[in-house]
């Protein structure tokens, strides 16, 4: 039995028309203005905590150190300077592969002792794993970070054979972010092993920082700002790459961890965008150093 066209009217509250009071669009995304640089790109005002954090990666770091007895290979060298060293931490049995693991900090603090214990969850999956220190701004710039880095990663692939997959936290994750363009400093012999990238809580753009006092330190240009932002550049074909952030972390970073992945796009390739829930930008990390977690599983392209 068909309906009344009054009923009909009735059921739509409106005559069946759209209703005027709502508007013909949909918000996909808001991103509020940012008013202050500094507090959007500040983790440590962010997170009250992070001192007893750090202090923790501290003695994680030295005591894993500890445990791996003749699998850990400290201080092994990549180049002149004092800080040109990187660990490697070997499973039992042949190596599937070496994984290269670049600390944050914002270019200009840390070193790879803070860092040793996320090795453990590759390891458990018999992946090596090497963790290199790099020179810090201002005493050096970014670039010259980047090619520092790109010469760790050439050095360790030297000692293990088998597909490279590169991660980082922070800087760290730009850096691998920027060795996976075809303008960056990765040597041909490490991008034909390249199988896997992964960027954690990575900066892409390094544009905004212009705008900060950590620039003080960082010396970017607008123009040297734009040719060291991963989001800008072509990336490698056919390696895929994973963005991950925490649910918890500051706006800003959540952005950039989208916006890889939304301009990478462009040139086809497929970046996945993850977030883990309830994560700040200094516990994000912590799930490396479990082999069942869900962030060891996506750094290995296993199932979650």
């Amino acid at each position: 039995m068909s309906r009344s066209p009054a009923a009909s009217a009735r059921k739509s509250g409106n005559g069946g028309s759209p209703d005027p009071r709502k508007p013909p669009y949909s918000v996909s995304a808001f991103w509020p203005v940012v008013q202050d640089w500094d507090a959007a790109y500040s983790n440590r005002a962010a997170v009250p905590d992070h001192a007893a954090l750090f202090d923790g990666w501290a003695r994680d770091a030295a005591a894993f150190r500890d445990s791996c007895g003749s699998r850990a290979r400290l201080d092994l060298p990549y180049g002149p300077g004092q800080r040109h060293r990187f660990d490697l931490f070997l499973p039992e049995g042949t190596p599937k592969g070496l994984i290269l693991f670049i600390h944050g900090g914002y270019w200009v603090s840390f070193d790879k002792s803070t860092s040793s214990h996320l090795a453990a969850g590759p390891l458990a999956h018999g992946w090596a794993v090497a963790m290199p220190s790099y020179d810090l701004c201002p005493a050096v710039t970014i670039e010259q970070i980047a090619s520092q880095t790109a010469a760790a990663i050439a050095a360790a692939a030297r000692e293990v054979d088998g597909p490279l997959i590169l991660t980082g936290h922070s800087a760290g994750g730009h850096l691998v972010s920027l060795m996976m363009c075809d303008e960056g400093p990765l040597a041909a012999a490490e991008r034909a092993r390249l199988a896997r990238v992964v960027s954690i809580s990575g900066l892409h753009d390094l544009r905004p920082l212009l705008g900060t006092r950590l620039n003080d330190s960082l010396r970017l240009t607008p123009e040297s700002a734009a040719n060291l932002s991963p989001a800008l550049l072509t990336p490698l074909p056919e390696v895929p790459a994973v963005a991950w952030c925490g649910g918890g972390e500051l706006p800003e970073f959540r952005r950039q961890n989208l916006l890889l992945a939304q301009l990478w796009a462009g040139f086809g390739q497929a970046v996945l965008a993850l977030e883990s829930d309830g994560d700040n930008h200094f516990t994000v990390i912590a799930p490396l150093a479990d082999p069942g977690s869900a962030l060891t599983a996506v750094l290995l392209g296993l199932p979650a």
